[in-house]
């Protein structure tokens, strides 16, 4: 017997480095731009300083999750970010863990859950 079979509720796929909240945003929206973002457009949506986003990017690097360019357009100094392919399939990972942690709660609570699996993302 598994961790999952007697622990059901225990959501192991819950993963610390993305569960944080910043760090959920970014992801995020580097999901709808698979071309990736500029910093300054980052930090813009997901309400972050500078300090805050470098530290969260940092933290999403290394855990290979995102790649960060660091460049120049023209002479000014230009950072794009993006999802690396393992990130991608890694945040869909997530996001599975956490529609069953929906449908879960919404039956313990006896309400119908809403549908999921429209983007392909639930595995049932």
């Amino acid at each position: 017997m598994s961790k999952t079979d007697s622990a059901p509720f225990s959501y192991e796929g819950l993963d610390r480095v993305i569960h944080e909240k910043a760090r959920l945003g970014l992801l995020t929206s580097l999901m709808a731009h698979p071309k990736g973002l500029a910093f300054a457009d980052l930090k813009q949506l997901c309400g972050l300083t500078d300090g805050n986003l470098s530290r969260h990017l940092a933290v999403l690097q290394e855990a290979g999750l995102v790649e960060v360019h660091k460049g120049y357009e023209g002479n000014r100094p230009h950072t794009t970010c993006r999802l690396t392919k393992a990130g991608r399939r890694r945040f869909l990972d997530y996001l599975a863990v956490l529609e069953r942690l929906v449908r879960d709660a919404a039956k313990a609570a006896g309400r119908e859950a809403p549908p999921f699996g429209r983007l392909g993302i639930a595995s049932t």
